[in-house]
């Protein structure tokens, strides 16, 4: 299951970069709020970084990391959550989201379950070990894999058909 799809990669210089990452950093800050209204619904369906993907992956690693580092923080500033102390964690994770879902498009150079899988899986895999690393605390670096999971599925699938939805554009 693949799809053709119109991938782009705009430089820093380019006003469509900040545009786009604008309409993605207001859908990660909206689509936590939904989720953080259901008990544990942050750490079940990692929502920070949905948008992420979608923008890293159809737009490009500046797209991405733009939204990947704004995301998080104006959440925090905003909303309080997450928590400052999670700022870091959650920074690199989003930022490696960017940095693989990006990768995954510049590969693949379409939309698959597969480039999502390894997307996902690279960013998860390495984001927990660094975790483990800065916190010292193996079952705390795994929590997005033992409560996330769902999350993990809600950006596989839900990402493939949002980028599905969006390949031609």
């Amino acid at each position: 299951m693949a799809t053709t799809a119109k991938l782009y990669s705009y430089d820093f210089k380019t006003v469509r970069t900040y545009l786009f990452a604008v309409i993605f950093i207001a859908g990660n800050l909206i689509l936590p709020q939904l989720f953080h209204a259901v008990p544990n619904g942050g750490p079940t369906f990692l929502p920070i970084y949905f948008f992420t993907l979608i923008a890293a992956y159809k737009y490009g690693i500046r797209v991405g990391l733009l939204t990947a580092v704004l995301s998080p923080v104006l959440n925090s500033v905003l909303f309080g959550m997450p928590m400052v102390a999670m700022l870091p964690i959650i920074l690199l994770k989003s930022t490696l989201f960017a940095v693989s879902a990006s990768l995954a498009a510049n590969y693949f150079k379409k939309v698959s379950l597969i480039s999502l899988v390894i997307a996902i899986l690279a960013y998860q895999l390495v984001g927990t070990g660094v975790e483990w690393i800065m916190l010292g605390d193996f079952q705390l670096a795994v929590q997005d894999f033992r409560m996330g999971f769902p999350g993990m599925l809600l950006q596989l699938f839900g990402g493939y058909l949002v980028l599905k939805a969006i390949s031609r554009l």
